[in-house]
């Protein structure tokens, strides 16, 4: 049986090593016939810690890493795009602090 390969977005990364990745799908109601959105919870091993939380990554099926991981990484498709707003306003209150140089 070939092994499973999923995209999904990285929604834990605190311990090493491991992430969370959260699968998302529809699934219709058996009775009603509404679409609803779900999602499937996998525990993936990433060796070089190089997936952050808010990546699409994907993964494929592997033998029992762990109690909980039965997923590795195979890439990280899109890296997160997260603005450090700190940062942004240090970086534009130190280019307001300088004074243009006047030549009189």
């Amino acid at each position: 049986m070939p092994k499973k390969i999923s995209t999904g977005i990285v929604t834990g990364d605190k311990t090493s090593k491991t992430r969370r990745v959260e699968i998302p799908r529809l699934a219709r109601h058996p009775k009603y016939g509404k679409y609803t959105q779900q999602k499937t919870i996998c525990y993936v091993h990433d060796e070089e810690n190089v997936s952050q939380q808010g990546d699409k990554v994907e993964i494929i099926e592997c033998p029992p890493k762990s109690k909980t991981k039965r997923w590795q990484l195979v890439r990280v498709v899109q890296k997160n795009k997260t603005v450090n707003l700190a940062a942004l306003r240090e970086t534009r209150e130190q280019a307001s602090e300088v004074e243009p140089i006047s030549d009189a």
